[in-house]
């Protein structure tokens, strides 16, 4: 890789893939099954750079899962211990999360020094060692490796339970005490599997379904959107908040007078008014993207 793509250090490979263990615990959920996903980078620097490149890959991965939603108080560093290190450690941080069944790991970030390379390098003959142009005896080194990881289904269960909010009594008020309990899952947008439903206020009237059908149409060649036209409009807002779909799109009867719909949004259940034509382009910038 380095000789193709003609990289200087520092420099990173990513990578993820498929793993196997020889063991499960099933009283976890998915936390430890015998086949998982592990994403990983495998970051090479130069022999004195690697604890400033170790601590700017440790604040750069919990920062990643504070971006995806995870909450600040749920994340925690552990140490490991010089006695408790892998024997080609130099250092290593878990960055564990606050589960049901207590703190574990969810990712971590290890310092490999040159171990990896220098053993390759020994048992297959080939000299794996860099050569740096910039240095002015033009030496060769083994670089070290910092090395983020994560467990992709580890990940997937942090933020399942991140976004799991149960309302008693539901998010409306109500003039009778009721006993009912609301589901939302408040997944950031940028990972909810659906970011928008577009709903017709009601599906007799044959004029609001074209009309949602069309915006559909439009919105679905920008992001992932769902379609919905079954039961009360309030019910539809209630599916999608169990599936975590950040906004909701109705079509009602004034968007036929002036061809604008409501947006809603999940969280804070807010609505506003937005122009047909400039749909995509709203919901794009509450993404950051741009349309």
């Amino acid at each position: 890789v380095q000789e193709t793509q003609r990289l200087k250090l520092p420099f990173g490979i990513a990578q993820i893939g498929r793993c196997f263990r020889n063991e499960i615990t099933t009283g976890n959920f998915t936390f430890r099954s015998r086949e998982f996903d592990i994403a990983e980078i495998e970051y090479f620097v130069k022999p004195g750079e690697d604890e400033k490149a170790f601590e700017e890959w440790l604040e750069a991965w919990e920062q990643f899962f504070l971006d995806l939603g995870l909450k600040k108080e749920n994340l925690r560093r552990k140490e490991h211990s010089k006695k408790d290190l892998a024997h080609y450690s130099k250092r290593t941080v878990d960055i564990e999360y606050k589960f049901p069944f207590g703190w574990a790991e969810l990712a971590g970030v290890a310092n490999r020094t040159d171990y990896d390379l220098s053993r390759h390098a020994k048992f297959s003959g080939e000299d794996l060692r860099y050569f740096d142009e910039q240095a002015n005896n033009k030496n060769k080194y083994f670089p070290y490796v910092i090395e983020p990881t994560l467990g992709i289904e580890r990940l997937l269960l942090a933020l399942l339970i991140d976004g799991y909010l149960e309302v008693k009594g539901g998010r409306t008020k109500t003039t009778k005490a009721t006993k009912e309990v609301e589901v939302v899952l408040s997944l950031n947008p940028r990972i909810a599997p659906i970011k928008v439903a577009i709903l017709p206020l009601l599906k007799s009237d044959r004029r609001l379904v074209s009309k949602a059908r069309e915006i559909y149409k439009s919105l679905k060649n920008h992001f992932m959107c769902q379609y919905d036209e079954s039961g009360s409009i309030g019910r539809r807002y209630r599916r999608q908040d169990e599936i975590g779909t950040p906004w909701c799109v109705t079509v009602d009867h004034q968007t036929l007078e002036d061809d604008t719909v409501t947006i809603r949004d999940r969280d804070t259940m807010e609505q506003k008014r937005v122009e047909v034509k400039i749909l995509a382009k709203t919901i794009g910038e509450y993404l950051g993207m741009n349309l």
